[in-house]
């Protein structure tokens, strides 16, 4: 008997199981490394390796062979994570099992990972892998960039492995510290919401960590039961809720010689450390303050652990994060992203090199195409008229944006949400597009697609969208209409209708990809009219559009979603609004609740998952 829809969309994680994830290019572009499970439903992530020049794909590390499995080719692996890695996965939000995460040398020659809190390492050119006794429980292994060693969380403690499988304490070894302080891990409000996950970092020449000491003693200690199970026993945990106590974040240098300096910055105004990146052009770290209104990037001083100021930024509203910036160029520009003009545009120096119409969501990589004095800087962005569209763009930074004729090179051209890894003058193109199912990762030389394909083993769906993507209302809001399977979308009888958004910050709906409208489908299939719609709010159209809801997070999304139900009736006759409902989750099931309570005059049920219930118990 075959799978209903929803069964197979759960066993297949969304379709993800059996893609390739977590892709790494080496630098000299000529191996492709990679997780990807054995099939479409089975969960455990094995490691592979692709070679450029053959396209012959090389199975490095299977956590069943390594873990001596007695039924290899069984799902049942032991999934015996730590605490560590269980809040990772979490913050990610990654249900997959085996290896879930790897980190390379600088060659990428070397990769290591835990699996059940055990280290093992792998040779990427030998394709062979094995375990590292050292003491553990292991969490978020990294070998140094020389390949000579590996250092890795235990606990509470930092800890520096050999290959030869001795290892030592670095950090963590402090008396006064009490059962709150960490080292090396990220903080609660780090992964959750700036997207750092990772805590330590390793210099250019292997010799020193720059690690975070977390101290999570000031944060308020909550007591949470579990209602599905009433005999499982309360467990306490820290939680920032919005107006207490943070965590007390700092940054210490720590040296394989036994020395230790911590970093000196302004933390009672800027006390978020959002993100640290070490290159041969220095240590950079950029913190911001606890309204998140200010931002400032600084270089480290390595002599004295002087945190230097090189730029700031300020916003009424807030500072978004953008993932990949601030970094330094080679030779030491400063590359970030800010919404200072109304677009996100990146800067090289406080100089702006993308132009005031395109909205940059990413840095993806810094790389050197052509062997030129000036590095290429490979970014994501999209028109503000087009937010459905994700393309990688690049740029240089003698670029002037506001001259005729230099306008950044895109990659991508297909109608579609497309994303990037760079290594060498090798590229590896992930593209989702409306009427293809799943994604595909096209493997492109020289910028030239004359390379091989990544195999992906996901299972296809066995549904697909009667989908109709359209501008509503009179802010052309990005809205996704679906109908049942067959129904011809001029056909005149009327339907219930079902609203289906998520509606917030940081989250788009609305994209023109296929596996994204998946879910809404098979809610169309059992006889409504969905309509999913992204308005002010959530991401891709401008600063003023995702700082509408600044103070207001109730009548902007509620509005937008009305406005754009009402003008999807005027468009499709089969719209009953006499009859409509509306789900989401998270802010999604904030917004559902909130629409049939503010205004039942236009929807008359509500599902409501996991919902924002009350703000000021949400985080800080």
């Amino acid at each position: 008997m075959s799978d209903s829809f929803p069964r197979q969309y759960a066993r297949t994680q969304r379709f993800t199981l059996g893609e390739p994830r977590n892709v790494t290019v080496s630098p000299d572009g000529k191996r492709i490394v990679f997780l990807r499970s054995s099939a479409g439903d089975d969960p455990v992530n094995a490691l592979w390796v692709m070679d450029v020049d053959t396209g012959a794909e090389r199975l490095v590390a299977d956590p069943r062979a390594l873990l001596g499995l007695d039924d290899p080719a069984g799902d049942d692996i032991r999934d015996e994570v730590t605490d560590e890695e269980r809040a990772r996965r979490e913050r990610t939000r990654d249900g997959s099992t085996g290896i879930t995460a790897y980190a390379t040398d600088a060659k990428c020659q070397v990769a290591a990972f835990a699996l059940n809190g055990a280290l093992f390492a792998a040779g990427l050119l030998s394709g062979q892998a094995r375990p590292i006794h050292v003491q553990g429980p292991v969490h978020d292994p990294r070998p140094d960039p020389t390949a000579t060693r590996l250092a890795y969380v235990s606990g509470r403690t930092l800890r520096i492995g050999e290959l030869d499988g001795s290892s030592r304490l670095l950090a963590g070894d402090d008396p006064k510290d009490s059962d709150a302080v960490s080292w090396g891990g990220a903080d609660f409000i780090a992964a959750e919401e700036m997207h750092r996950f990772r805590g330590f970092w390793w210099s250019p020449d292997g010799q020193t960590i720059a690690a975070c000491r977390v101290d999570d003693g000031p944060v308020s200690e909550w007591t949470i039961a579990d209602p599905a199970d009433p005999n499982r026993p309360a467990r306490t945990v820290r939680y920032p809720a919005a107006g207490t106590d943070n965590p007390i974040v700092t940054l210490h240098l720590l040296g394989l010689d036994g020395s230790r300096r911590m970093v000196d910055w302004d933390r009672e105004f800027f006390p978020y450390l959002a993100h640290v990146d070490w290159t041969e052009d220095g240590l950079l770290m950029s913190v911001q303050s606890r309204d998140q209104r200010g931002s400032m990037a600084m270089k480290v001083d390595l002599g004295t652990g002087e945190a230097i100021a090189l730029t700031s930024d300020y916003d009424d509203a807030w500072i978004e994060n953008v993932p990949g910036v601030p970094r330094l160029l080679p030779g030491g520009a400063l590359l970030t992203a800010s919404d200072r003009d109304g677009m996100r545009r990146l800067y090289v120096d406080d100089r702006p090199v993308t132009p005031n119409d395109l909205q940059v969501r990413s840095v993806a990589a810094v790389a050197d195409f052509d062997d030129s004095d000036d590095p290429t800087i490979v970014f994501l962005a999209n028109d503000p008229d087009e937010p459905t569209e994700l393309h990688v763009w690049s740029t240089t930074p003698s670029t002037d944006p506001e001259a005729d004729g230099s306008r950044p090179g895109r990659f991508t051209e297909r109608v579609g949400v497309h994303s990037i890894a760079v290594g060498g003058t090798t590229c590896v193109v992930r593209s989702l597009v409306p009427d293809t199912p799943g994604a595909t990762h096209t493997v492109l030389v020289d910028r030239v697609v004359d390379g091989p394909t990544i195999t992906s083993h996901a299972q296809l769906p066995s549904i697909a969208p009667n989908l109709t993507l359209i501008k509503a209302g009179d802010r052309d809001i990005a809205t996704a209409v679906l109908f049942p399977t067959g129904h011809d979308p001029d056909d005149d009888t009327k339907l219930p209708v079902l609203l289906d958004p998520y509606g917030g910050p940081h989250a788009q709906r609305v994209t023109a990809s296929h596996n994204a409208h998946l879910s809404s489908q098979w809610f169309a299939d059992q006889g409504f009219v969905v309509v999913v719609a992204d308005g002010r709010g959530t991401p891709g159209r401008g600063a003023e559009w995702e700082r509408a809801v600044r103070n207001d997070l109730m009548n902007p999304p509620l509005d937008d979603q009305i406005d754009a139900l009402h003008d999807t009736a005027t468009r499709f006759a089969a719209v009953d609004l006499d009859r409509v409902a509306i789900r989401g989750w998270s802010f999604g099931g904030y917004l559902a609740a909130l629409a049939v309570l503010k205004r039942p005059d236009v929807f008359h049920a509500a599902i409501a998952g996991a919902p924002v219930t009350e703000w000021r118990l949400y985080d800080t």
